[in-house]
């Protein structure tokens, strides 16, 4: 007896992430194998319910008339399922062909069920999917994770089945369970028949050993910034027990080496072959087979100069379709091709001709894409897709994307690294206490010519502040030095646990509420990004540590709007001579100071009676909706940083979506 095919619901909340979600690209891989029908979605449940009943409507209306293309009336159909207006039903269904009178009343009775089925709730007493995944991510995603999980609640047949895990699941699985009754799976999928212990073919698969699934990508809309990358693990784990990091928890067991190059190979057969390789390996450094992962690496093609050629996508994408892989995706994944090759490929008559066959195989519109018209349309746009797609050839790079550990660092170690394409060698700078081996991992970097560097500095720990500004002034001395680039990254300490983890407001015991704000308003800007040019690091930052305080003690909206503040109004001055005067009187300070620093200007008059720290005070009550004049200072800083990333893939990557929060300030930074 053949084993029933399983309905298998992958699911991503729908905060804003950089990498796509690896562990459930091994469960797609892994459901495929068993015979299993995957679905992936990322978003807001409530619209990927609606999209399966609109589907499902479509496909009834389709079984009573397949004359009629029901597709090229979604967007009617949507407004009536999800309004129930009578008005809007007959206004539909008076547009239809008149000799279609007899059916009509059945297009009716079956529009009025999905609409009621919808509106009404009545998919919750009906679930469709054997088994649900939810992948959880960065605790502070607590709020949308938890809505997710009770939102998936209604979908799965067996609660059972409902699975939740990744980081978020593995170090708050307690406040998980007692939230959503769910217990979730800590930890990695690194043992055999962990899922199905009774299905035999499942017993031998070990998950997280197994290729990704790259189609269940194209099944969403949103876009992961990493582009064409082979993701992937050289090593598992940490030699190190940072009390900072959820490693040791995630990853206990180090592992030294896992072996990669093969399942390149079935992901270059499946998705072709990919531009990058991106490395998420947590202390890859710590590694005593480093050479040999070296060693793999250029085997896998990353040698220094390697270049690219991208193979070509619509002939993927099309056999994959005959495959009967994923029509879901490779659906949407061709749509998008046709598209960008029409839109940027070709021009004159040619464009003309693609058009016309797009227009005969309906293929401009989405909604009206089909596997078949696809399929059929390939053989007549082939031959013109593989003259005009795009050959050029592109530099290949490797990214260490999590960090490498300075204190492993060596000559030899650094010499091997510059054999491949590293682009750009991040070196974590996590405290003040590892300053030698930072600096001496980024000359031996300079000594091979490794002249793009990024760091992550960690700060809101057990840092002092002005541990965070050397930290940063020693990266733009050593770019000016050895005449490279060190992109600095500031990234805020959230607790690994409890409910401090659940948001970013944890403020660290050496830090407080304003200074937290300052270093958020003055990054908004620059994305995060803290360049290496020493004109723009002293203006954002000081040129000293006592500049550095008075920017962090500065009103916000003089951070914000420098050049408003400091050149047309001259208020930014008169601030400064205020609070060094009262910052001087031993007597005031204290008072004010801890005013300041709780970063809370409303209702002044309850918080001290003294004249004169009341008159400091009333310059940090202007706020930015207080700033008629908008700085255009601000909105080429922006456009230049915003740019930086969009035309710099691996510094989006390494951007932490922190600043992004709210809505990004308009922070100003001369020149």
């Amino acid at each position: 007896m053949s084993k029933e095919i399983r309905k298998i619901l992958l699911i991503e909340p729908g905060y804003k992430n950089k990498y796509p979600p690896i562990g459930l690209m091994k469960i797609a891989t892994y459901h495929r194998m068993l015979g299993d029908h995957v679905v992936f979605y990322k978003g807001d449940l409530k619209e990927f319910v609606f999209g399966q009943i609109l589907g499902d409507c479509l496909n009834k209306l389709s079984e009573i008339n397949d004359t009629i293309n029901w597709l090229k009336k979604s967007d009617e159909i949507v407004a009536y399922l999800k309004s129930g207006h009578s008005t809007k039903l007959k206004t539909f269904l008076d547009e239809l062909d008149q000799s279609l009178t007899n059916q009509i009343p059945l297009f009716e009775i079956w529009l009025k069920h999905f609409s009621d089925y919808y509106k009404n709730r009545k998919y919750e007493e009906d679930p469709k999917w054997d088994r649900v995944y939810i992948t959880t991510l960065f605790t502070f995603y607590w709020d949308i994770t938890i809505k997710t999980i009770e939102d998936a609640k209604c979908l799965v047949k067996d609660q059972k089945e409902l699975k939740i895990g990744g980081v978020l699941a593995s170090l708050l699985a307690k406040e998980v369970e007692a939230e959503t009754g769910i217990i979730p799976f800590e930890g990695i999928l690194d043992k055999p028949g962990m899922l199905d212990p009774n299905i035999a073919k499942a017993k031998h698969l070990v998950i997280d050993d197994l290729p990704l699934d790259y189609s269940i990508l194209d099944e969403t809309d949103y876009k992961y910034p990493t582009g064409s990358a082979y993701f992937t693990f050289m090593t598992k784990g940490c030699t190190r027990t940072c009390a900072f990091c959820s490693v040791p928890i995630l990853e206990p067991t180090y592992k030294e080496k896992i072996p990669t190059k093969n399942k390149f190979a079935i992901i270059d057969e499946l998705y072709g072959e990919q531009q990058n390789l991106l490395l998420m390996d947590n202390n890859v450094l710590a590694s005593p087979k480093f050479p040999e992962i070296i060693q793999e690496i250029k085997e896998m093609g990353f040698v220094k100069g390697a270049k690219y050629i991208e193979p070509n996508q619509l002939k993927i994408a099309i056999q994959n379709l005959k495959k009967g892989v994923n029509d879901a995706a490779y659906i949407k994944r061709s749509y998008s091709i046709l598209k960008e090759f029409i839109e940027k490929r070709v021009k004159g008559e040619v464009a003309q001709k693609v058009y016309d066959i797009y227009d005969q195989y309906q293929l401009i519109k989405y909604e009206t894409v089909t596997r078949e018209n696809l399929l059929s349309a390939n053989e007549e746009l082939k031959e013109i897709y593989e003259k005009y797609r795009n050959k050029a050839p592109r530099n290949r790079y490797v990214d260490f994307n999590q960090g490498t550990d300075a204190r492993y660092v060596t000559d030899e170690i650094m010499k091997m690294i510059s054999e491949i394409p590293i682009n750009p060698l991040r070196i974590a700078f996590d405290y003040w206490g590892i300053r030698k081996q930072y600096e001496n991992a980024v000359r031996l970097a300079a000594k091979y010519d490794i002249n793009r560097l990024s760091n992550y500095l960690l700060f809101n720990f057990k840092d002092k502040p002005e541990e965070l500004y050397l930290r940063m002034q020693i990266n733009m001395e050593l770019s000016e030095e050895l005449n490279i680039h060190i992109y600095s990254f500031p990234m805020k300490y959230i607790p690994l646990f409890g409910e401090e983890a659940k948001d970013r407001q944890h403020i660290g015991k050496l830090w407080n509420k304003k200074f937290i704000r300052a270093i958020q308003s003055i990054s908004n800007a620059t994305r995060g990004i803290v360049p290496p040019e020493r004109s723009f690091f002293e203006k954002a930052y000081g040129s000293n540590v006592e500049g550095y305080f008075d920017l962090l003690y500065m009103p916000e909206t003089f951070i914000i709007y420098r050049q408003l503040f400091e050149e047309e109004l001259g208020l930014t001055e008169k601030w400064k001579e205020q609070f060094h005067s009262i910052k001087n009187n031993m007597k005031l300070w204290p008072e004010a100071k801890a005013i300041i620093e709780k970063n809370d200007f409303s209702n002044l008059s309850d918080k001290t009676k003294n004249e004169e720290i009341l008159k400091l005070l009333e310059y940090y009550t202007i706020t930015r909706e207080d700033v008629k004049k908008s700085d255009s200072e601000y909105l080429e800083l922006r456009k230049k940083f915003d740019h930086l990333i969009e035309s710099d893939q691996f510094i989006d990557l390494t951007l932490t979506y922190d600043y992004e929060e709210r809505e990004p300030s308009p922070t100003v930074i001369s020149r």
